[in-house]
């Protein structure tokens, strides 16, 4: 058969139900093959909105989705959005054309070498060039996109190989499986060790135990030792707001001032599926203290990357954090501060950033109090970057995991409006939702056509402040400047979101104050169709933020 039919066969053999792309004559040959497949396809507008879609898809149901495009800028498109998936450990599977294999020395029509310019930003890239190897190349992607770490692989398929014919049966395909990382016993008794004397310890459940779909194990083992909480940014909705042991978020940016004061006041720390990231440490002496670490990821390179952890475990978290509770339970080991945890619900209400503000125009706080409340559990929520991205893990209430959606190491706009159609297309049961910047919405905005088009409808609540607000607060705290970040016309009338969404098939209104917004966002519920909501916001607010955990800045006023 076919190479490209072969390829096609392969996908749906390991999963594949969903493919986000854009056809081109590179790719043509594979598409051919597609179209009659158990695999639906939605064709974007811009080739980085295919990888941004694919990965929201992901993020939302743990399942693998295709993103696929033509050579040459098409496939230079996909490069963001592979840095964006790579960066946060997400697993898609990129396909992009390229020119004849005798041709890749001539600089032919679209040709770029891809492997070269993607290979920081994949687990791997391949450009077969033998088409009998095809099948076991794709058999060695699936598996290292979801071996170990996981990440997103690319396949640059030259024409000639596509339409060359190889002898292939699929029945004798069968996937490779992945691999087992299971801790060692000496390393889990020494963590036992240090966390049976800790007097003030705390646990910080990162990205890669979502990933691991560790939460439960992580809150399991929090309860048997009356250890706080803390979630990174990426773990967002990893346990429940109201749950007794909840301590927030630590950070610099998106971090609350109930995780950084649980963060420290610790003496032991134990780090599931954490980086490390600056945002989440800020200056690094304080953050490390003279408190001791135990740090467990998957990834081996990753512990000591950013500081050398007092313990660092290699291994699966999910069985790690297993492992911890089956020998904390084998010992009897008894928390030594159960008041302290005690003391944790009261001090999360207290400590809670306010959102009850009734000015006109909004302050952007009262943007998110509207969309805690005007929504359930079971939303899903994508983020970018920007001031709106940090208020938003600031503010937001997710309940569950898998439902805060966030361009996390890569900040990417653009990524926000694509990766909340993807989470639809995995989810159609539930609202998919973003907030984003004015500015933000500018980038990849027009892939709320794709969403009305295909009846798979997102919610998209613009938080209007006509500024590029993040830029100006670090012009002006950083270096005492403001330069090209005003944008009045996005408020006065010049630029009208609402004519661009009726222009690509979507709703849309425009809201001044809270009550507007809540009625608005039940009118989009309601109406089953891409709705977009221009919420107009108070201009110049800044966001809360620091150099240090310790050293944490409010801008928000107290009375409005």
């Amino acid at each position: 058969m076919k190479v490209g039919e072969a390829i096609v066969k392969i996908m749906v053999k390991e999963g594949i139900r969903n493919a986000f792309g854009i056809p081109g004559a590179g790719i043509n040959p594979v598409y051919r093959y597609l179209k009659d497949a158990p695999i639906d396809h939605y064709c974007m507008r811009h080739e980085e909105a295919c990888m941004h879609a694919a990965d929201g898809y992901y993020r939302a149901s743990h399942e693998i989705a295709l993103a696929i495009c033509t050579s040459g800028p098409g496939a230079t498109n996909f490069v963001t959005g592979l840095y964006t998936a790579h960066i946060d450990s997400i697993p898609v599977l990129a396909i992009t054309g390229q020119a004849n294999t005798w041709q890749l020395n001539q600089d032919p029509f679209q040709c770029v070498d891809m492997e070269s310019i993607a290979a920081t930003v994949c687990k791997k890239v391949f450009c077969p060039k033998d088409p009998e190897k095809v099948p076991e190349i794709m058999r060695e992607a699936f598996f290292l996109m979801r071996n170990g770490k996981p990440g997103p692989v690319l396949l640059d398929l030259p024409l000639d190989v596509q339409q060359a014919e190889i002898e292939f049966e699929i029945d004798n395909y069968e996937p490779k499986p992945v691999e087992v990382y299971e801790p060692g016993m000496e390393d889990i008794r020494k963590a036992v060790d240090m966390l049976a004397v800790a007097k003030a310890p705390v646990m910080i459940m990162g990205g890669g135990v979502i990933l691991a779909e560790a939460e439960k194990e992580v809150i399991r083992l929090a309860e048997e030792l009356k250890i706080p909480i803390i979630q990174t940014y990426m773990a967002k909705g990893g346990v429940p707001v109201e749950h007794p042991l909840n301590a927030g978020h630590a950070g610099i940016q998106v971090g609350q001032p109930i995780g950084n004061k649980v963060m420290l006041e610790s003496d032991v720390v134990l780090a599931l599926g954490c980086r490390f990231s600056d945002r989440h440490t800020g200056d690094l002496k304080v953050y490390r203290g003279d408190r001791k670490f135990i740090h467990v990821d998957i990834e081996p390179k990753q512990i000591g990357k950013v500081f050398t952890p007092d313990l660092g475990i290699a291994a699966d978290v999910k069985l790690t954090v297993e492992a911890i509770l089956e020998e904390v339970k084998k010992r009897g080991v008894k928390p030594l501060n159960e008041a302290r945890a005690a003391e944790l619900p009261a001090l999360r209400a207290s400590l809670e950033r306010r959102t009850d503000y009734n000015s006109v125009p909004m302050m952007p706080h009262r943007v998110f109090k509207e969309v805690n409340d005007g929504f359930d559990e079971n939303t899903m929520f994508t983020a970018g970057c920007g001031i709106t991205q940090i208020w938003g893990g600031q503010l937001q209430k997710i309940n569950c995991p898998r439902r805060y959606l966030p361009s996390g190491g890569a900040g990417t706009l653009g990524y926000e409006i694509p990766a909340a159609f993807g989470a639809k297309v995995a989810d159609p049961k539930h609202h998919s939702v973003t907030v984003v910047g004015d500015f933000g919405f500018t980038f990849l905005g027009e892939e709320i056509a794709v969403s009305a088009v295909f009846e798979k409808p997102i919610i998209v609540v613009i938080l209007n402040n006509a500024y590029l607000g993040l830029i100006r607060q670090n012009q002006k705290g950083a270096y005492g400047y403001e330069y090209a970040v005003d944008m009045p016309y996005n408020q006065d009338g010049r630029i009208d979101y609402l004519k661009v969404a009726e222009g690509f098939g979507c709703r849309a209104e425009r809201v001044f104050n809270g009550e507007e917004l809540a009625e608005a966002i039940q009118r989009a519920k309601e109406s089953q169709k891409t709705y977009i909501i221009d919420a107009i916001c108070v201009k110049e607010q800044l966001c809360d933020m620091g150099g240090s955990l310790e050293n944490i800045k409010s801008w928000a006023p107290e009375n409005n």
